[in-house]
């Protein structure tokens, strides 16, 4: 499979018929448990649930195809994902060194769960090179990367990356969520761990909950699988499956969030309102011949900067309607959201602080004129 086109694989990668009934979709194995063949004779090698289940394998085998890996690893969270990732891997006294605009949710795992446990963490400008290597220390085991990042789509040169973490006897791990396979798979990169919150782009219709390790070889696959195994933060089958589903429209829902989102940030920057366009896609992002030069598009993730500040931010982010206002991110329909009293809240008062001017998009499949002239009422709302 893995020759084959990345539309292709994301179809047909860990979905073979049922055998027994020619289902061309694979059954919901809806199973707590499985019968043994007498005492430790597991069928396929499952036993219980939480140790594994075929609607879950399915995905897993997906998900490594999609981005190129040796294994995978399904969890009912992202955060869930990065926590058994993180716990398989450090142990007390460990160092992370982590980008300067990560996603909230993940800063507080760090500093509020494990820093208890005895994980220190430093967060650093990772387009500064230089300023990466002065941040890593004899104990540092991951360098730990969202690239675009969240909610500033600020991009990271994974291949760097990989490169200063694998001199430095680290490993680069790197959150794939905004950009989904779909237009960048880091571990052709170097990169030698993929993080994903699958309740966004793969899933990608707001309506299942999940998260993903992606591995480039087999070094931490046992490790992290027993803490998934252990500690029991599993993909339910139904949302394995639904999971499973939402991937197979992947590569072309990804391609029209990106056409859309193009438009509505090229809209955005002709727009005295808006004193700075957060995307990629545009030639002035800082970041954009490195996003050009790994990713497929830009995806469909942009943030916006307020001229008039933050009330005008606020109120804007309530003043639209097609877009609506919710936290996550990567469904068929378009979002919006205030990211320092939402997403990013746990970060206010740190130096990962999101600008008060600034509003996030997700932006949906609807139609773009729709989508541009719905922010265009919204604007004539702050007048």
């Amino acid at each position: 499979m893995s020759d084959h086109a990345f539309a292709t694989r994301a179809i047909h990668a860990g979905q073979a018929p049922d055998p027994t009934t020619g289902s061309i979709i694979p059954p919901i194995y809806q199973a707590s448990t499985h019968v043994q063949d007498g005492i430790g004779g597991f069928r396929d090698g499952y036993e219980y649930n939480r140790a594994g289940n075929p609607t879950r394998s399915s995905l897993e085998t997906q998900l490594a195809a999609l981005e190129g890996g040796a294994n995978a690893l399904s969890f009912a969270s992202g955060l869930a994902a990065e926590d058994a990732l993180l716990r398989g891997i450090l142990k007390p006294g460990d160092h992370i060194v982590l980008g300067n605009d990560v996603y909230g949710g993940t800063y507080r795992l760090l500093t509020r769960v494990l820093a208890p446990w005895g994980i220190e963490t430093t967060t650093v400008e990772l387009s500064d090179a230089d300023a990466l290597r002065a941040a890593i220390r004899p104990e540092t085991k991951i360098i730990w990367v969202e690239t675009p990042s969240n909610p500033l789509l600020k991009i990271v040169d994974i291949a760097l990356i990989a490169e200063i973490a694998h001199a430095a006897g680290a490993i680069a791990v790197v959150d794939n969520t905004f950009a989904s396979p779909a237009l960048q798979q880091p571990l052709s990169l170097g990169a030698d761990l993929v993080v994903h919150s699958t309740t966004k782009y793969l899933g990608g219709h707001s309506d299942v909950l999940g998260g993903a390790v992606v591995f480039g070889d087999d070094r931490f696959y046992e490790q992290i699988k027993f803490q998934q195994f252990a500690v029991g933060a599993v993909s339910a089958p139904l949302d394995a499956w639904l999971t499973t589903r939402g991937i197979k429209t992947l590569a072309v829902r990804v391609r029209q969030h990106s056409e859309n989102a193009q438009a509505i940030a090229e809209w955005a920057a002709a727009r005295p309102e808006f004193a700075t366009v957060y995307y990629p896609g545009l030639a002035s992002h800082p970041g954009h011949d490195i996003a050009a030069r790994q990713m497929s598009g830009f995806g469909g993730m942009l943030s916006l900067g307020l001229s008039a500040g933050a009330n005008a931010a606020k109120a804007f982010a309530e003043s639209t309607e097609l877009f609506q206002l919710a936290e996550s991110l990567g469904g068929v329909e378009s979002l919006i959201g205030y990211p320092p009293d939402m997403t990013h809240a746990s970060v206010r008062g740190t130096a990962l602080a999101v600008p008060e001017n600034v509003v996030r998009l997700s932006v949906g499949i609807e139609g773009v004129d729709d989508l541009i002239a719905d922010l265009e009422q919204g604007l004539t709302r702050l007048r």
